[in-house]
């Protein structure tokens, strides 16, 4: 059966440091610490993957993926004004909003809240925050003169469904006076108590738009903000920018990078870091071959001399060694990417497991939002931890093989 030279002498030649001790030993150490590296890269990026979909299908789903703040008068038609940002290519739906600081309270209990005034119908079309609802029922804010909190501010004020509390709403001071004028006070019911997750539950709470329109003496069809839902969450700048632009009416543009950016950006700090040390710890097990190759030259010499005497020529010899030094990163890569891929696939039970056995908890759901470890595999990642690790490999190759195409046979043979 006819091969190549070069690869013959290369597969011979890998096959016989096999059965030499401390060559074995190098060689398996080098595929054990590329595979190694490998998995440990595509489990990571999956983990920020998965880090991704749940800030864009959970966080998101009822943090406004863009928002229109008016300056300086109120929007006085909601309704036309969501019909119309609703007609630009990818806004899905649009509801509108408006953001009351208030304080809650409960006998000696109090709790700031950021109080968002919507309506109740047109706010599913925007968030899902009637699936967080835990104990009422969203729709039974349509009642007037209630109020759905986070189960974080519930608990701190010590209520529950059918309980009333006070809202306490700053006023501004009267024209020609200097005098803070005391704060409104609104008697309402709990409709409905929400549990999301992290610091939301603690500080989010909703309200009737109509209600909150007669507490700061707004019209009738008068809302501060248009929230907007896109299509692309992670296109909701563009967007929400295009829609500012385009509409008549002096706004403040807002997105959710302004306010949940931070965790999108740590998560792609994350991913680079971790990427970069991986991308070190593959190269130092890659470069385990520059040992590897360089005892089988020395061991060779005679072998590489003989060849040269025969007619081989340099790149014969050298591309034989190439490919004995890059079979480790094949096998190290294939073998990393196959177990990376079965990891990733079940990080989420893993850890969980992990949890169970030892009693932990990676994630607390009341600091962060979520109280597990996402997982998503993306066949590009793969693709590049194999490339990483073929590269790296195939540079580790470079200078051995290029120290056996230096091989004098004169002086090898002479020595014979």
């Amino acid at each position: 059966m006819y091969k190549p030279l070069s690869l013959f002498l290369a597969i011979r030649y890998f096959r016989s440091n096999q059965n030499k001790g401390f060559a074995r030993f190098i060689s398996a150490a080098s595929t054990i610490g590329i595979a190694l590296g490998v998995a440990v890269l595509i489990i990571v990026l999956s983990a920020m993957n998965g880090f991704e979909k749940v800030l864009a299908d959970k966080l998101l789903a009822i943090e406004p993926h863009g928002e229109l703040q008016s300056v300086e008068k109120p929007f006085n038609n909601w309704q036309t004004a969501v019909k119309n940002v609703e007609q630009f290519d990818g806004v899905l739906a649009a509801a509108p909003v408006t953001s009351l600081s208030a304080i809650l309270q409960k006998g000696e209990q109090v709790k700031a809240t950021q109080l968002k005034a919507v309506d109740v119908e047109q706010e599913l079309q925007v968030s899902d925050i009637a699936a967080y609802v835990s104990s009422g029922s969203w729709h039974a804010l349509s009642q007037p003169n209630t109020i759905v909190l986070g189960s974080g501010i519930a608990k701190k004020l010590s209520v529950s469904v059918g309980d009333t509390v006070q809202i306490l709403l700053p006023q501004p001071p009267k024209e020609n006076s200097s005098r803070m004028p005391p704060p409104k006070k609104v008697n309402v019911a709990v409709a409905a108590i929400f549990h999301f997750g992290g610091t939301i539950d603690d500080t989010l709470s909703y309200t009737r738009l109509a209600d909150a329109q007669g507490w700061i003496e707004q019209q009738s069809g008068q809302t501060m903000s248009i929230r907007l839902k896109v299509a692309d969450v992670f296109q909701a700048r563009r967007i929400s920018y295009e829609v500012a632009y385009a509409i008549d009416h002096y706004v403040y543009i807002k997105d959710w990078t302004t306010t949940q950016g931070h965790v999108y950006n740590d998560i792609q700090l994350v991913r680079v870091v971790m990427f970069l040390v991986l991308i070190v710890v593959i190269a130092v097990a890659s470069f385990n071959i520059v040992s590897t190759l360089v005892m089988a030259v020395n061991d060779k010499k005679g072998d590489i001399a003989i060849l040269r005497t025969m007619g081989a020529s340099r790149p014969l010899i050298m591309f034989a060694f190439i490919v004995q030094g890059t079979v480790n990163g094949v096998l190290g890569g294939v073998i990393g990417a196959v177990l990376g891929s079965l990891v990733a696939t079940n990080l989420t039970g893993i850890i969980k497991s992990i949890e169970h056995v030892f009693g932990l908890q990676f994630l607390d759901a009341n600091v962060y939002f979520i109280d597990f470890i996402p997982s998503q595999i993306h066949w590009p990642d793969i693709t590049a931890a194999l490339i990483t690790a073929l590269v790296l490999s195939f540079v580790a190759t470079l200078y051995p093989a290029w120290r056996a195409t230096k091989i004098d046979p004169a002086k090898v043979l002479g020595h014979v």
